[in-house]
């Protein structure tokens, strides 16, 4: 065992909130290529390499290694860029390493994504036999397969590969041993960490089941599912990816959805999320991490503000749809019927007069099922 610390890759302000990229077993920090360049613009992202792999030295680690010690060099990297606490994402046994730290080391783990990952990798029989195999045979043979492990037929990603068919045997063999001796089933309870599991529905190796067993367990974790992303899906749908992390990591969508809430109503967001598709979920959380969660959380204008500029808009593009469900959003906000129908009067003034008697008509109704909701209650 040597002293070396794991290799590694730093881009973002050194000011900003730390934030720990970890890889899967066969690939190097490459594995973040697409995604991590994006996240350095708000976070001083740390890629690292496994031992053995990209350009960590191999003896980093050796026969009988364990999660925890993979782990424990993560922590002497954070330490030696001076990193206290740091958000951490890692893929497979690099999400391994994640809930292990969350486990141990709560008070080091701001927050927690574990893509494509376990809290137990099958039993510990198929990765002993993988660590023999590659201790007598080297890693050719299992490189070759490396595409149908890792992604979809038809795609692939030519430097990982590669990077499967560099990796050090031994290295990769104490890898093998690390999974194989991982099973944090009975303790993900005890995970404190704002935590975000996604899973790739096309995932062969860490099915979406295995994720949800982690949601389920941990207190208020989320769970997001990218379809057609097979093992490796940072490499294959880094966009989705990075949507999810960035709602994560920012916390804009947890908070715009309460701001969407107390604005509109949980009948009205509830209907929206049951409406929800795969198709339609990455604009629902562009929705909600900027609509709501920045520009109605800015608070150089008043909900009230917000409502009447709102409404104004809405009239001037036609949308009374959206105009109605806005009608009641002002009444949240506090603004009274006269407020409202002074806004929509000025709109007759510079949106036209059709407009705004389309406006009135759809704004009367609305506040004639509150004034008959409201006796109904009373």
């Amino acid at each position: 065992m040597t002293h070396e610390l794991l290799n590694h890759h730093a881009e973002g302000p050194t000011s900003a909130p730390p934030l720990l990229l970890g890889p899967s077993l066969g690939t190097s920090y490459a594995l973040w290529d697409k995604v991590a360049p994006e996240l350095s613009i708000t976070h001083r992202v740390v890629r690292w390499d496994l031992p053995g792999h990209g350009g960590s030295a191999a003896g980093l680690i050796g026969a009988g290694a364990t999660v925890g010690d993979l782990a424990g060099l993560v922590l002497a990297l954070a330490d030696s860029l001076g990193i206290e606490r740091f958000a951490y994402a890692g893929v497979s046994l690099g999400g391994a390493v994640g809930l292990h730290l969350a486990v141990h080391h709560p008070q080091r783990v701001t927050s927690l994504a574990v893509i494509c990952s376990s809290a137990h990798f099958n039993g510990a029989k198929p990765w002993e036999e993988r660590a023999a195999l590659v201790r007598s045979e080297g890693l050719a043979s299992l490189a070759e397969n490396a595409n149908a492990r890792w992604f979809t037929p038809g795609f692939t990603v030519p430097r990982l590969v590669q990077d499967h068919r560099d990796a050090d045997p031994a290295a990769y063999a104490a890898c093998c041993d690390a999974l194989a001796a991982f099973d944090l089933s009975d303790r993900l309870a005890e995970i404190s960490s704002p935590t975000l599991l996604i899973a790739g529905r096309a995932d062969p190796a860490t099915p979406p089941a295995h994720l949800r067993e982690i949601a389920d367990a941990v207190p208020a974790a989320a769970l997001v599912e990218i379809p057609g992303a097979s093992h490796l899906a940072p490499a294959q749908c880094p966009e989705a990816v990075l949507t999810a992390l960035r709602a994560h990591l920012d916390g804009g969508a947890k908070r715009g959805m309460e701001v969407r809430r107390e604005v509109l109503g949980d009948t009205h967001v509830d209907r929206a999320q049951a409406r929800q598709t795969s198709f339609t979920a990455r604009f629902q959380d562009f929705i909600s991490r900027y609509a709501w969660g920045e520009i109605w959380t800015d608070p150089t204008l008043t909900r009230r503000e917000r409502s009447m500029i709102t409404l104004t808009a809405l009239v001037a593009h036609g949308h009374y749809d959206e105009l109605a469900m806005h009608v009641r959003a002002a009444r949240r906000n506090g603004l009274t019927p006269e407020e409202i129908g002074a806004v929509l009067l000025q709109t007759a003034v510079y949106c036209g007069v059709p407009a705004a008697n389309s406006a009135f008509a759809a704004a009367q109704r609305v506040l004639a099922e509150e004034a008959k909701e409201a006796a109904e209650k009373g």
